[in-house]
């Protein structure tokens, strides 16, 4: 996603109008307390043959033992009819650290930039202007491929690149969690933009020599969002196959999309995006409890691709020129607005206390039947009062304070998005993991914390995820790629900065 300048003066949340939010609110309604409904008449259905049952046991002792066995085998079929649950454990998980030879200060950055060949002075200018005001700091890190004038871009370049950010964090993962990787069930690997032939999943399986019957995945084209949905296909493979580990890993090849032309919106992504990945570590088994560090709580995937005005808000294309490059529309704001909007809401029906669901539920009846010159805000939900912890896309500083101010966050509860972001830039989907390794260093999960993980790709979708921790989490603020600097967040002028 892009660095959303504009909506320093406007809330991301304001954008959907009221008969569009009554009509979202409706829908979610029908959809997701429907169930809720059904299991209530089920339960007080169930509370009223034991009721019955109970009288003519206690009324009729020469057929006491045929009115314990119809009561046993009721019992038995309503926990039979209900839909088999299926926990899904998060054992450990590991972000890749640069090298420091990939570190691209802004002066490099433009240096380079300005001695490669199609870039106009405009366009240098443009990609300072961003730089300067993207939330990012002078120790972000580029591919090498991204080094050289001009950048190699060519297909072995970025398997090479894949190469190195992947065979590191899976190593540094399994060593972690003192697994082979002959112990893997099943493997997934997202990058939105690459997709070569052998895929990624391939290439993982051979350098490790996984099992033949390994279950392997892989994910393109998702966007920022590709790892929260990796994680939901993780679950849903782990409901089918018991006792088993799944891996995910998350990442984006930057080197097949540099953009080299002069259309300003196609040059955001080459200022913002930087390196990184993630490898995560899932499982069923019930051994595996007392070791996980969280337990899978809620998932929620919205996504509006079927309108042509969120379809093509953000889409890779070729300029006048014919040079690739991925176009970031006027239209995204409004989308992104509305996809995250019905996002939440479907969150807030799934998580949120009754009591928070009432409220917001009646504010939107009052204005849907106010008087047009009466003027009825909404209310926000609370999300704080079931979340402790938001891992926010780092999309730029105006993005993450919108959707911080619709959420009635703080400048702590917004402190591990601006702080991924300014240490380590837009690392698309693997940001997140980044955000809350942050959290993890600052010792500031404890056991009983919940975690949500919101996740926005093209197309247009949003995706989250809640994370219930297991267990305290300490020691790692001397592992990971916070390791050297953690000491030095926050900065300041950062949670101050716009």
């Amino acid at each position: 996603m892009g660095p959303f300048s504009k909506l320093n003066n406007e809330n991301i949340f304001k954008t959907i109008n009221t008969q569009d939010h009554y009509h979202l609110f409706s829908t979610m309604l029908s959809k997701h307390f429907y169930s809720n409904i059904l299991e209530l008449l089920r339960f007080l259905t169930l509370i009223l043959v034991i009721s019955i049952e109970a009288f003519f046991i206690a009324h009729q002792d020469w057929k006491f033992i045929s009115h314990f066995i119809i009561l046993l085998l009721i019992i038995f079929l309503y926990y039979l009819s209900k839909p088999a649950s299926s926990v899904c454990y998060l054992v450990d998980f590991c972000c890749f650290k640069p090298p420091s030879f990939c570190r691209v200060p802004f002066s490099t950055f433009l240096e380079n930039a300005s001695k490669i060949e199609g870039f106009n002075s405009e366009s240098i200018a443009f990609m300072s202007k961003i730089l300067s005001s993207s939330g990012q700091s002078e120790e972000t890190y580029l591919p090498p491929a991204l080094h050289y004038i001009p950048p190699k871009t060519h297909q072995q370049e970025s398997i090479k690149e894949a190469k190195m950010v992947l065979f590191p964090v899976m190593k540094d993962l399994l060593l972690k969690t003192k697994l082979s990787p002959r112990d893997i069930d099943i493997l997934i690997v997202n990058c939105s933009g690459f997709c070569p032939s052998p895929s990624l999943s391939s290439i993982i399986i051979n350098k490790y020599y996984m099992r033949s019957d390994i279950r392997s995945y892989n994910l393109s084209g998702m966007g920022c969002s590709a790892s929260v949905i990796a994680i939901e296909l993780a679950q849903s493979l782990l409901k089918t196959q018991k006792n088993s580990y799944a891996v995910v890993l998350s990442t984006e090849i930057l080197s097949t999309g540099w953009y080299s032309g002069n259309e300003k919106p196609k040059l955001l992504l080459n200022c913002l995006f930087r390196m990184g990945s993630a490898a995560i570590l899932l499982s069923n088994k019930k051994e595996t409890k007392n070791t996980s560090k969280y337990k899978l709580f809620c998932t929620v995937r919205t996504q509006s691709a079927f309108e042509d005005k969120a379809y093509l808000s953000a889409i890779r294309e070729e300029d006048s020129n014919g040079k690739l490059g991925v176009t970031l529309n006027r239209d995204l704001l409004e989308v992104a607005a509305e996809t995250l909007r019905t996002n939440i809401t479907i969150l807030g029906s799934k998580i949120l206390p009754f009591s928070e669901k009432l409220w917001h539920g009646v504010s939107i009846v009052r204005k849907k039947f106010a008087h047009k010159d009466q003027e009825i805000n909404y209310y926000e939900p609370n999300f704080k009062t079931v979340v402790q912890h938001f891992c926010l896309p780092t999309s730029g500083r105006p993005m993450i304070r919108d959707i911080a101010k619709g959420l009635k966050l703080s400048e702590r509860d917004i402190e591990p998005a601006l702080m991924t972001l300014h240490r380590f830039g837009n690392q698309s989907s693997s940001s997140l993991w980044y955000e809350l390794c942050y959290m993890e260093a600052k010792e500031g999960v404890k056991k009983g914390d919940r975690v949500w993980q919101l996740g926005m790709g093209t197309g247009l979708k949003c995706n989250s995820v809640v994370w219930e921790c297991l267990r305290p989490i300490v020691g790692e603020s001397s592992v990971g790629p916070w390791a050297d600097c953690v000491h030095q967040y926050p900065i300041t002028a950062i949670n101050k900065g716009g």
